[in-house]
């Protein structure tokens, strides 16, 4: 099987976030792969295990991003590919979505894998995006896959509900939680890694303009949300509470 899983670079999710000028500061701060994505990387390295072929890992992102792709390959994926963003200024999901899609559009992939959503964004966008420029189908918030033959057997998640839905390859699907248990790199995997071929490439490699990614959203603010009040515990008789509480909805938090 010819299988792609496509990565993000995100903050680590204990890092606390600080915002300067309306941008996030990120000077001193850890990365690490967006935890979706490790779902993706466990299911296409598992799906290799069973049915043979190779993981690619691509990405989109800075430079920097090389280290995230190295523990992808460490934890048994093939080959990596960086995509290098440092030329871009503004980009969105649609931007990343025409980058990713470019590259992808004659791979022949059988299965490609992405995140449910990034845990720094949290649009959910970029998977059904590429899968939509493609022109394959799309299988989103998935539980369980299994692959027989050119088809695929998927369970999705449903609000709590679940419906098994199958596809014929290629098919993009995105991964969330409960889907697999993604493994540790090990030792023996992490020296491996060091000579996996890791491609970097640049935009004119893909023969894009600029014009034909550029952003069709604008940042107009980014800000914390206000900090929450300490919370109160009411305390006598319940009629009492009852009273307290009604008064409070009303002159405090204004909402009755």
């Amino acid at each position: 099987m010819n299988i792609y899983v496509i990565m993000k670079r995100t903050f680590d999710t204990e890092e606390k976030i600080m915002i300067e000028n309306g941008n996030i500061k990120s000077n001193g701060v850890e990365f690490i792969i967006n935890p979706y994505d490790e779902y993706a990387i466990e299911e296409a390295i598992a799906l290799k295990e069973k049915h043979g072929g190779e993981v690619t890992v691509l990405t989109f992102g800075e430079e920097e991003a090389e280290k995230e792709l190295r523990t992808a390959l460490a934890m048994g994926a093939d080959k990596a590919v960086l995509i290098d963003s440092e030329s871009l200024e503004d980009i969105d999901q649609f931007s990343t979505a025409t980058i990713l899609s470019t590259y992808l559009k004659d791979k022949e992939a059988d299965i490609i894998l992405a995140g449910n959503v990034a845990v720094d964004g949290g649009s959910g966008q970029v998977g059904p995006r590429v899968a939509e420029i493609l022109g394959i189908p799309q299988v989103t918030s998935i539980t369980n896959l299994e692959i027989d033959g050119r088809k695929a057997i998927i369970v999705h998640d449903v609000e709590g509900d679940e419906e098994t839905i199958e596809v014929s390859l290629p098919v993009l699907v995105t991964t969330q939680q409960g889907l697999n248990e993604p493994r540790y790199p090990s030792l023996p995997g992490i020296m491996k890694a060091k000579k996996k071929p890791l491609e970097t490439l640049e935009l004119d490699d893909l023969d894009i303009e600029e014009d034909d990614i550029e952003a069709k959203t604008v940042k107009i603010d980014r800000f914390l949300p206000p900090r929450k009040q300490q919370g109160k515990v009411l305390e006598g008789e319940l009629n009492n509470q009852v009273q307290e509480l009604v008064s409070l909805l009303k002159s405090e938090a204004k909402v009755i």
